[in-house]
């Protein structure tokens, strides 16, 4: 099965934000475990995504599980059965050209854009865990063509831990 993963995913998993709540970080740790065994990561021919993981993933010994994650898109960017690399065409301003020009969309995170082209271009879901701007989007995402997985649910009020009991 193929995947689009959000670099919030990989940071969740990295133990990078303490304030997320326990079964949604465990929910992302299970969900790369599964990736790197089970599926294929789509990224786009640009290495936008990778770049982007890799300057967001904190990298430092010993590796968690996020960093272990963008080890292993650099290990096997050439093998098939673990990576697909996407041509993705941009438009003469730079913008994706797959990603919709909705008014709804205008204020979509440009640096969530290429997930969500990529998603339109190929038909996977993008898979997300504390990104508000998926939740925030999603209907006029999915009525554009771009599907969303929440690993966390869609409700953002469940995705931190309470800071006052």
């Amino acid at each position: 099965m193929e995947v689009i993963i959000d670099t919030n995913v990989a940071m969740v998993a990295n133990h990078q934000n303490d304030d997320v709540q326990q079964t949604c970080q465990d929910a992302c740790i299970i969900f790369l475990t599964n990736v790197k065994n089970e599926h294929v990561v789509l990224m786009d021919s640009g290495d936008e995504i990778r770049g982007e993981y890799a300057g967001a993933l904190q990298q430092s010994r010993p590796y968690q599980l996020g960093a272990q994650f963008l080890i292993h898109l650099y290990q096997n960017q050439w093998n098939p059965q673990k990576v697909r690399i996407v041509d993705l065409a941009k438009t003469p301003t730079g913008e994706f050209a797959d990603f919709p020009t909705a008014p709804e969309l205008t204020n979509f995170d440009p640096s969530d854009r290429k997930f969500a082209a990529l998603s339109r271009n190929t038909g996977v879901a993008v898979t997300n865990a504390i990104d508000s701007d998926w939740a925030d989007s999603l209907i006029a995402l999915n009525a554009n063509g771009i599907a969303v997985d929440f690993l966390c649910g869609c409700d953002k009020s469940t995705w931190l831990q309470n800071e006052d009991p």
